[in-house]
């Protein structure tokens, strides 16, 4: 998340970047208040079972997580044009 905020620093300064965080901590809250509506696009195979996404909103950005029984696993941040698979398998 860092690496995205400072390129929305860089590029459109503080205002948007600013925003971007704001929209990845409401991504945040909302998984955590409603952890089962994220999709299982991504969820193949053994090792991604269970895992979900869900978009910030007014950024190409996905938040990639699992659901435990007490917690939720954020495991990834993804721009939405990247090769999603390929950074999942790491």
């Amino acid at each position: 998340m860092v690496a995205a905020h400072d390129y929305y620093l860089e590029q459109a300064g503080a205002d948007v970047a600013d925003r971007f965080v704001l929209n990845a901590e409401d991504a945040l809250t909302h998984i955590c208040r409603h952890s089962g509506t994220g999709s299982l696009r991504y969820s193949k195979g053994e090792a991604l079972a269970g895992l979900r996404f869900w978009p910030l909103t007014g950024f190409p950005y996905l938040l990639f997580y699992f659901e435990r029984d007490r917690a939720i696993d954020v495991v990834r941040l993804l721009h939405q044009s990247s090769d999603i698979p390929r950074h999942l398998e790491h």
